[in-house]
């Protein structure tokens, strides 16, 4: 299967918010707290600003199954269509930051997110942390990634 993952672009915003709103509640059991609008504008307005967002699509069909929001020292966001894990996409994403990372990376995953964190341990991240202290108030873990 064929994989393209190129920026984000204008057209791609709506797809990958709705992408978003499923993958993260399905990955955490709760419905998501901010209106689609409010996502979306937060998605190409402000996220943009201060990450890369990357978009996977599979064969050039241009409808997302997974965006990263990623910068030199973070992924903000990682989500992968429930359809389309364990296709090593998230993978192929992943590997994308660590290419551009500086140092390190560190992210967040919530507690209840079982695969996701083992998807993170799997490819050499290490908790170094957590809180609650997010929109939700659930429980999450810091993860950090270093260069080697």
């Amino acid at each position: 299967m064929n994989i393209t993952i190129d920026e984000l672009e204008a057209g791609d915003v709506i797809a990958v918010t709705e992408l978003w709103r499923m993958s993260m509640q399905r990955a955490t059991g709760i419905p998501a707290i901010h209106s689609f609008e409010s996502q979306a504008y937060f998605l190409k307005e402000i996220l943009a600003k201060t990450h890369v967002l990357y978009v996977a699509c599979i064969e050039e069909s241009r409808i997302p199954v997974a965006f990263m929001a990623a910068n030199d020292q973070e992924i903000s966001q990682l989500y992968v269509h429930p359809d389309s894990q364990s296709l090593g996409i998230g993978r192929q994403l992943l590997n994308l930051a660590k290419k551009n990372a500086k140092g390190s990376l560190k992210l967040r995953t919530f507690e209840v997110n079982v695969n996701a964190r083992n998807f993170y341990e799997r490819h050499g991240f290490v908790a170094i942390g957590g809180d609650s202290e997010n929109e939700e108030g659930m429980p999450d873990i810091l993860y950090e990634w270093k260069v080697r």
